[in-house]
């Protein structure tokens, strides 16, 4: 290929990616899927949107962030002083006498009109709060999951965050469970479903650059199926049937003599 082909085929994929809104990274604390989006935002020249989200939504709810981010990724209810604030800044919304769960459920709207926000306004990479679900329906969006081991990951928050090894195992065991319980509050879903997700990534072999490089090439490669009818998607889209009759190959018996 020469100089001109590759430039050509250069800004060719550059106009395939631009015409994606953004990417999803849902992740198991400690797998080094905060560093990776970080890493992915640099390298594609998009926003990153991650803890600063508590900050947004707070400007939306008008609190103090530090009130928002008791509960991002958690399913606790809001702190009793927020009640005032809130009922001063959107009266519509509540009753006279707003209860905790009231001024829950306006956060985590805040906090879908935040994310829905950041994918309009397209080329931003929205880490965890849900977005995957929140997001799920639109093509253009890429959803990536990135697991890492849990021996692995008590290694790597042990070294990031200098804690001795105890520590970091309680700290992603707690991590872990508030962002579970979050999808599963808040959403209604398991963020280990694998079917919320174009890529998941396992980081117990592959390196940090590594897994951006996969996912700048499934972004491309989702790129160039925008345009493609929905009923022309999935695996057998294209794929002539068998030649014969394929065989069913079965696990062996359990010598019991039971089939």
């Amino acid at each position: 290929m020469s100089g001109d082909e590759v430039q050509q085929a250069g800004a060719t994929s550059a106009s395939l990616v631009a015409a994606m809104r953004a990417i999803t990274v849902s992740r198991l604390y400690g797998s080094g899927g905060g560093e990776i989006a970080t890493r992915l935002a640099r390298r594609l020249s998009w926003g990153l949107i991650d803890h600063e989200i508590v900050a947004h939504v707070a400007q939306v709810l008008k609190v103090a962030p530090e009130d928002a981010e008791l509960h991002d990724e958690r399913c606790e209810g809001l702190v009793s002083h927020i009640l005032g604030v809130m009922q001063l800044s959107a009266p519509s919304l509540f009753n006279p006498q707003p209860t905790p769960g009231e001024l829950e459920q306006a956060y985590y709207g805040a906090l879908r009109l935040v994310v829905k926000r950041a994918a309009n306004a397209g080329h931003v990479v929205i880490v965890g709060r849900g977005a995957q679900i929140l997001l799920e329906d639109r093509r253009e969006v890429l959803h990536v999951r990135v697991v890492a081991p849990l021996e692995m990951r008590v290694t790597y928050v042990a070294r990031r965050e200098a804690l001795d090894e105890a520590q970091a195992r309680a700290r992603i065991l707690v991590k872990d469970r508030d962002r579970l319980r979050f999808i599963q509050t808040r959403e209604h879903r398991q963020a280990d479903d694998p079917l919320l997700y174009d890529l998941v990534i396992n980081t117990a072999v592959l390196d940090l650059d590594g897994a951006v490089d996969l996912i700048c090439l499934a972004l491309e490669r989702k790129a160039r199926r925008l345009g493609v009818a929905a009923a022309e998607l999935g695996p057998g889209a294209g794929i002539a049937p068998y030649a014969g009759h394929p065989a069913d190959l079965r696990p062996p018996s359990s010598g019991t003599g039971e089939d």
